[in-house]
């Protein structure tokens, strides 16, 4: 199944999809805006949807980890500091991307990284899927191991492949699975840390005193304090995954604003308000485990809620069946997203790079077999120091988006007030994202490998967050905004101006817009919204945004020529 395309003028093609590409269900607008035709499910179903994603046992496996290597007391405090910088920076992008329907690719791209610059940012992000999802791969194998005496090899080609079919019919099936699961979710996991305390009151104060393997034990070290929030950092990303969920909520009006703003709120910066429970979850259980099953197999999920489990249901049995059952069910929860994510960020990346879209699902099948082979190759062993170096440069890239959305959009007013995501109207490359972004990276991965200094070494992603957020407005400021906007797009112009007022909105002149207010791409004959349209000059006509990014022989001509 591949794109296939039939000549019909010298340099130009009328362009045909597969049937992946074609069926929107599947597809789910891997690479272009969600249209409102799309967008029925509702403001409750969509939070509820985001998440559900966040069902993750590796927060329990990273505060198990960072405890057992730093000690209770920089845990703790890495994770509440960490995790406030996260909803933070959690708020504007959530925000963006639920307004204006793209996902996290579209919204970096508008938001000062240009078209190709935000390539780099697809690979981050794609990269940040593939880690966890051979993380929670991991998890899933060590419980299929343990309950059906499964080796971990079998168990993390069973953890990948179950995942495909689910995936496959994208943000439908996921939908219903997220909701349908939740409430047992919550109980399962809430429940055995109620057990605990009430069982062992004396467990809390053992978490507090609990020293691991640190040099400092339990005390407070600020440099074991860096290292764990740089671990937990590493989760930034995530609202990248929260925004490929919200991107599917409806319109705001003045009916449902309240719902839509706390539906926002608490699915996508509100994630990490559970992400940091859990991971607290996790630091507690390996303080109450480890004395019985030592610190290599504490830090592992499965036995944290065998033991916890175990508090309050008899038999070993039981206790082991309903502990699996937690862990699989958590395991498939997030999976999905991770998988999902993973199809679209490579998706929107090889669609730059190559110019071939084959599906969605076909990027789903690549980002399975990367996942597995990571597995293989044992990456729960070195979860610290994986997450520790790949913190560095998301959180370059996560700050250089948030101070573009809060600072240059809305503060110095220099980035257009709207997400510009086609690829028509950007300049290749923005300084002011992608430069703010390497330049961060590149300084805190210095200081990561320690040449600036042990105490830089420690908070090179502080020093990578700080330095991104504030090189985004010094570069817009010096460069004046001129490499946002390569032609000027007065469609969405009048899109931004008719959403602020709350009026409708009149199309391009240069596009043929039916009377349901969309139109014919000249390229596929598919009819598109507004939003995911452009005037080609190269075609003569209304383009989409999905074949203006396929397009290989314009050379950009629209950008050097007045629309």
């Amino acid at each position: 199944m591949q794109e296939q395309q039939q000549v019909t003028i010298p340099n130009k093609t009328k362009r045909s999809f597969n049937s992946w590409v074609n069926n929107p269900m599947i597809e789910d607008y891997a690479l272009r805006y969600a249209p409102k035709s799309f967008r029925k499910w509702s403001e409750f179903a969509v939070a509820s949807s985001a998440i559900g994603g966040i069902a993750f046992l590796a927060d329990f496996a990273i505060g198990g980890s960072i405890t057992i290597a730093y000690g209770f007391t920089n845990a703790f405090w890495g994770i509440l500091i960490a995790g406030l910088i996260i909803f933070l920076t959690g708020i504007p992008i959530a925000h963006y991307s639920s307004k204006y329907n793209v996902d996290m690719d579209l919204l970096t791209r508008g938001a000062g990284f240009g078209y190709l610059g935000s390539t780099l940012t697809s690979l981050v992000y794609a990269t940040f899927t593939l880690i966890y999802f051979a993380t929670e791969g991991a998890i899933m194998a060590q419980a299929l191991e343990i309950y059906f005496h499964i080796p971990l090899g079998i168990g993390y080609l069973i953890g990948a492949l179950v995942i495909i079919p689910i995936v496959t019919f994208g943000m439908t099936a996921l939908a219903k699975f997220q909701i349908w699961t939740q409430p047992l979710w919550i109980v399962l996991m809430v429940v055995p840390v109620i057990a605990i305390l009430v069982k062992d009151p004396q467990s809390l104060a053992t978490w507090t005193q609990f020293g691991g393997n640190s040099s400092s034990g339990p005390s407070f070290n600020p440099l074991f304090f860096a290292m764990s929030a740089g671990v937990v950092l590493s989760l930034i990303t995530q609202i990248g995954e929260q925004a490929d969920y919200l991107r599917f909520m409806p319109d705001r009006t003045a009916k449902n604003h309240k719902k839509w703003i706390w539906a926002v709120i608490l699915a996508g910066p509100g994630w990490i308000i559970i992400g940091a429970f859990k991971q607290l979850c996790g630091s507690f259980f390996v303080s109450y485990i480890a004395p019985s099953v030592g610190f290599e197999k504490a830090g592992e999920p499965i036995q944290m809620f065998i033991k916890a489990f175990g508090t309050f249901i008899p038999g070993a049995f039981l206790v082991l069946t309903i502990a699996t059952f937690f862990v699989l069910m958590s395991q498939l929860k997030i999976q999905v997203t991770n998988a999902y994510s993973g199809s679209l960020s490579w998706s929107n990346f090889f669609s730059r790079i190559i110019h071939f879209h084959p599906g969605r699902v076909a990027w789903l099948f690549l980002q399975v077999a990367i996942a597995l082979a990571m597995m293989e190759a044992g990456i729960f062993n070195f979860l610290n120091a994986v997450l520790g170096f790949y913190s560095n440069v998301a959180v370059a890239w996560i700050g250089a988006i948030v101070a573009d959305l809060v600072i240059n959009k809305n503060l110095l007013k220099i980035s257009p007030p709207y997400i510009e995501f086609k690829r028509a109207h950007l300049f290749n490359f923005n300084p002011v994202g992608f430069g703010s972004m390497i330049i961060a990276s590149v300084i805190s991965i210095i200081a990561y490998f320690g040449y600036l200094g042990d105490f830089l070494q420690a908070f090179s992603p502080f020093l990578s967050l700080a330095l991104a957020f504030i090189l985004a407005p010094i570069i817009a400021i010096a460069t004046k905004g001129k490499y946002y906007i390569a032609r000027e797009n007065p469609a969405q112009q009048q899109l931004h101006a008719a959403a602020l007022e709350h009026t409708h909105m009149h199309a391009h002149s240069h596009n043929h817009v039916h009377e349901n207010g969309e139109s014919t791409c000249a390229v596929c004959s598919y009819d598109y919204e507004q939003e995911d349209t452009t005037y080609c000059p190269f075609h003569g006509g209304t383009i989409c945004s999905l074949c203006c990014s396929l397009e290989k022989n314009c050379h950009d001509m629209c950008k050097k020529q007045k629309a």
